[in-house]
């Protein structure tokens, strides 16, 4: 075993007498790095028939079948022969048996290490790993029991328990008393237990551990009065403990959650494994996880106590800022929070695309909840965060309410608002709220959430290229051979398309302005620090998205000082390609305003005052195409003057402008005054309790295909309004 041999100096098994000699002058010890040795002068030595700390005691076994009697002088009497022969040593949950046929049995209920295989005797009075002594023909091996073979030596000096020690209270009292119960692999059960007293024992049955602990006069103190300390039980024979409570699970782990906050229950399970030798419920490492992590970052059922003066210290830290929580009438359980900083609502006003997203996910935390996400487009193609909310469900009510809380954000900040494109997966809720909300918006689909709809229908990787290709498809006759290519793969899937009206999102129809963007793509772009933020108390995850938006803007705003071009860098880059392709092209001016392009690929009509192409390509991307580059070069005019305005870099600097203000502590907020008022929008700003919604501990249940289930046709279904398969009429979308 390693760093751990057991060594005897000399040891004389006699079989036919089945008992133990220990040579002359010869003490067997228990050393200090849990050697078991023989030796003459040791202040750990063997005195057969006492046992004390660290001493071992040749006594019965504790299953009740050893030698039932010893005599002073060390012998001792064995059983009928009929019965199996057994030698048992004990040592603070240490065993050590020789058996019938000799073997050499460790039973240890602390810690043993599980790479010991074998264990015999050899000519130097020394037991080695993998060696087996054969004697009279005989084998002895060490034999290990398979529910304390995993268990791991813990016995340490700290677990000691002495008459006369001292605790400060009866819980640290208590606490002590669990800690060695648990290291030394045995379970107490509690006697008596108040405010004087303190009584446990050894929760084996006929075990004569006791001890009794009780309170010093005048002070909290709690001292040890008596303690039997010798166990007769031998420990626990299983791999959990009933003393490995949450809180017990909660102090083991606090430190390295401390340290790491990722760390995941499953990683728990394994420390404490390896560490104590407990196996645990995934349950347990849960709760315990949780119990400190509210001790870190404050509980759950905290964060939404908090909501009003968190709004309150948003408004005041970002003057210009929305914040608002709304809780139920009836009982103040959390329902919608909106928040909006000043600094991005100043930026998608004044410099950002009139591009809107619109997309969701949904919350990991105790209370669930739904994360709702608007967001726009600044000029260098990257996403800026506008506003996001926080509600208890998903429902087309709570989509009204966040788009109307959306319009008064910008109604209220401008009166020159340009006409917006939306976009989002168009499902009923948001449908009807852009409708009643803003009305001149043109809403399309997000090609990400059609090309996942388009996916579950038909898995062919090249369908969903040819979709795509369709999706960016400039013109009309562009558009129609590619839809004749789809038909030819799977007509089929071209039926699918074509059910969807293509002004809501394929280029050559779109009616909004989108400047390149055919997806939101919210999401999946958050992703990487969103996934860890959607499991944190709410206050938490608020304070997240702030931190990474205060962060954003100061980033941008330093590397946008170091560019030098008119454009920003996405912007330049595409009009350097267009200026590389327009020098090939042969240019016919027609009067001051319109040219004629000749191209390899065509001729094309270029009229620059309106800013519009045969090719789609300016109107679409806000970027003069390479024809209209060639038009503009021809008339020597400036072709970045021909851009819109939010490729440039002064419309970028712009947009982050504006600074996000850290917000203080929540030990410096005001606290919250009893009898809770409502202001003027009937937001609670008091006393908000958690939502409705609980979700269970533990991982969430998988959705397993059942044995008889697997290879089964799926029922083929028939809408009875188009007399088309696949799906139901209350699903259909066909035009009537």
């Amino acid at each position: 075993m390693a760093n751990r041999d057991l060594m005897l100096d000399k040891i004389h098994l006699q079989q036919n007498h089945q008992q133990l000699d220990l040579a002359h002058n010869h003490n067997l010890v228990l050393g200090q790095n849990n050697e078991l040795e023989l030796g003459q002068d040791h202040d750990q030595e063997l005195d057969l028939g006492q046992v004390v700390d660290h001493d071992m005691d040749l006594g019965q076994g504790d299953d009740g079948h050893g030698y039932e009697h010893e005599h002073e002088n060390g012998s001792v009497d064995r059983k009928p022969e009929s019965q199996s022969h057994e030698v048992v040593l004990h040592s603070h949950g240490h065993e050590l048996a020789i058996v019938e046929n000799n073997e050499l049995v460790i039973s240890d209920t602390q810690e043993l290490d599980e790479n010991i295989d074998e264990l015999a005797l050899d000519h130097n009075n020394e037991m080695g790993i993998e060696l087996v002594n054969e004697m009279d023909n005989d084998e002895n091996h060490l034999v290990i029991s398979p529910i304390l073979q995993q268990r791991m030596l813990a016995s340490s000096s700290s677990y000691e328990l002495q008459v006369g020690q001292e605790f400060p209270d009866v819980r640290s009292c208590r606490r002590a008393l669990r800690d060695t119960a648990i290291a030394l692999h045995f379970e107490i059960q509690t006697v008596k237990s108040d405010k004087t007293r303190f009584t446990a024992k050894c929760s084996s049955e006929g075990c004569p551990w006791r001890i009794h602990a009780a309170k010093l006069p005048g002070v909290p103190t709690f001292t040890i009065r008596t303690i039997h300390d010798s166990h007769t039980c031998g420990g626990i024979g299983h791999l959990g403990h009933q003393q490995a409570s949450v809180q017990w699970v909660a102090n083991s782990v606090e430190q390295r959650l401390r340290e790491n906050p990722n760390y995941k229950p499953k990683e728990i399970l394994e420390e404490i494994h390896r560490m104590h030798g407990i196996t645990l419920s995934y349950k347990q490492a849960w709760r315990g996880k949780e119990r400190i992590m509210a001790a870190m970052r404050g509980s759950f059922e905290e964060g939404y106590r908090l909501l009003p003066q968190y709004c309150e210290q948003v408004k005041r830290t970002n003057p210009g800022s929305i914040a608002s929580v709304y809780s139920s009438p009836t009982d103040n359980s959390f329902q919608r929070l909106f928040v909006s900083f000043q600094a991005s609502i100043f930026g998608f006003l004044n410099a950002c695309r009139p591009l809107i997203g619109l997309d969701r996910t949904y919350l990991k935390s105790k209370y669930l909840g739904t994360l709702l996400l608007a967001t726009g487009f600044d000029g260098d193609g990257a996403l800026f965060p506008l506003a996001f909310g926080v509600v208890d469900e998903e429902t087309e009510e709570n989509w009204m309410w966040f788009l109307s809380e959306l319009h008064n954000l910008l109604e209220v900040n401008t009166e020159n608002m340009p006409r917006l494109t939306i976009l989002s997966d168009r499902q009923k809720g948001i449908i009807d709220g852009v409708e009643a909300n803003f009305p001149t918006a043109f809403h399309g689909f997000c090609m990400r959430h059609l090309t996942e709809s388009f996916r579950k229908e038909f898995n062919n990787t090249m369908l969903v290229n040819l979709l795509w290709e369709l999706a960016y498809s400039l013109t009309i006759r562009e558009y129609d051979l590619k839809m004749a290519e789809i038909n030819d793969v799977s007509p089929d899937a071209a039926y699918w398309i074509k059910r969807i009206p293509p002004r809501l999102w394929a280029s050559a129809y779109f009616e909004g302005t989108r400047f390149g963007h055919l997806t939101a793509n919210i999401i999946e772009s958050l992703n990487t620090w969103l996934l860890e933020a959607s499991g944190l108390p709410i206050i938490q995850m608020t304070e997240c998205i702030r931190r990474q938006l205060m962060t954003w803007f100061n980033e941008r705003r330093e590397t946008s000082m170091q560019w030098t071009s008119i454009l920003v860098p996405t912007a330049e880059r595409r009009v350097a390609e267009a200026l590389d392709r327009a020098r090939t092209y042969q240019v016919l001016r027609a009067n001051e305003a319109e040219f004629e392009v000749i191209s390899h690929e065509g001729t094309h009509i270029v009229d620059i005052r309106n800013r519009c192409c045969l090719c789609r390509g300016w109107e679409l991307y806000g970027l003069p195409c390479a024809h209209a580059v060639a038009a503009l070069l021809s008339c020597r005019q400036n072709v970045h003057r021909f851009t819109e305005s939010c490729f440039t870099v002064a419309t970028y600097r712009k947009t982050y402008s504006q600074t996000i203000h850290p917000i203080p502590d929540k030990t410096l907020w005001r606290e919250p005054t009893f009898g809770g008022e409502m202001n003027a929008n009937n937001a609670i700003e008091v006393f908000v309790n958690p939502p409705k919604s609980l979700r269970p501990p533990g991982r969430p249940r998988k959705k397993r295909v059942r044995a008889e289930d697997r290879g089964r046709v799926k029922r083929v279904v028939h809408c009875s309004r188009c007399n088309q398969t696949g799906h139901f009429r209350t699903t259909c979308a066909a035009p009537i």
